[in-house]
């Protein structure tokens, strides 16, 4: 248990940012799945409207250090792989 006044702000601050990357990672995973779902259904439409949202949801997650840089660019090279074979 923190015992001096800026530990506990430390802890604080960690609760908080805990719940704001959660946020955000559920968030990216929730469009990765959707959009994963539109190209195993084979819907063109829906997966090319989902590509840029779910990419910039990505490179977002990258800038705040939720996910690395090489997972993000694994993520959006697959994706736009799936999504480009529908067309």
């Amino acid at each position: 248990m923190a015992n001096h006044k800026s530990a506990e702000k430390r802890v604080r601050q960690n609760i908080k940012r805990n719940e704001i990357n959660r946020s955000s990672r559920s968030e990216l995973r929730t469009s990765i799945k959707k959009l994963r779902a539109a190209v195993t259904a084979n819907d063109k439409n829906a997966s090319t409207a989902l590509l840029n949202p779910t990419v910039s949801l990505i490179d977002k997650a990258v800038s705040k250090g939720i996910i690395h840089k090489n997972t993000a660019a694994r993520y959006k090279s697959r994706l736009t792989k799936h999504v480009s074979e529908l067309a």
